[in-house]
């Protein structure tokens, strides 16, 4: 188990790789102790399967692991507060139960900056914000690309494999348990509309997400199809 002050570096490390898409260097971890100590803490956490040098002169990287253990002890899975604007107008907008969830999967995309995924019953299902993996700068190499295009065709049949392992709490897939590849992180949740028809909403992209604010949009679009209000 990691002291606090290695869990505390590697949330600074996650949160900045999160944010820039770039190796973190320890001088730019600050947690209050001398970078001496911070150097050998990341060294440590890469020792211990928690970080990653992608290069020899670069800074650090989360690796799986490093983002399993970063879920269990810093991400709120929270949906309190008030849903977007954009959101309530999907809800006040939409004509029939298929067109309500396709145009909160387009507005979780917009929020988010993810591919968001949808279901309704078992029979159909919906993408949309593909362009939003391509130009994620992790998957730029053309391996990964095939990869991922491989994944994306697939993606109707995935969604229907899943439909009933969803439950009503956000449910996370990271790298080896994601049916959606193991580079990828994946965010879904169950929803009921008034009218009986269940279905579940998703989020998809590289393990560098927003899981934190990403899981209170679900909560948000889940809360809203589950009361059409």
């Amino acid at each position: 188990m990691l002291n606090a002050r290695r869990l505390k570096i590697l949330a600074q490390v996650v949160e900045k790789y999160v944010e820039t898409a770039q190796p973190v260097a320890s001088a730019t971890i600050n947690i209050g102790v001398s970078p001496a100590t911070v150097r050998n803490d990341m060294a440590a956490l890469e020792r211990a399967g928690y970080l990653r040098q992608p290069h020899t002169s670069a800074g650090r990287v989360p690796t799986e692991l490093g983002y399993r253990l970063y879920l269990q002890n810093f991400v709120r899975f929270d949906s309190s507060g008030r849903p977007s604007s954009q959101m309530r107008n999907v809800i006040n907008n939409a004509q029939t139960p298929r067109e309500l969830v396709r145009e909160m999967a387009k507005c979780l995309t917009r929020l988010s900056g993810e591919t968001a995924l949808a279901s309704l019953d078992t029979g159909w299902s919906h993408h949309t914000g593909i362009s939003n993996l391509f130009q994620k700068p992790e998957f730029g190499d053309v391996q990964t690309l095939r990869t991922i295009s491989n994944i994306v065709d697939k993606f109707d049949d995935i969604l229907r494999d899943m439909f009933g392992v969803v439950d009503e709490d956000v449910n996370i897939w990271i790298g080896g348990e994601n049916p959606f590849g193991e580079q990828m992180a994946t965010l879904m949740v169950k929803y009921h509309l008034p009218n009986g028809m269940t279905g579940t909403l998703g989020l998809i992209g590289p393990l560098r997400m927003n899981y934190e604010k990403n899981i209170k949009l679900l909560g948000h679009a889940k809360k809203l199809l589950d009361s059409e209000i």
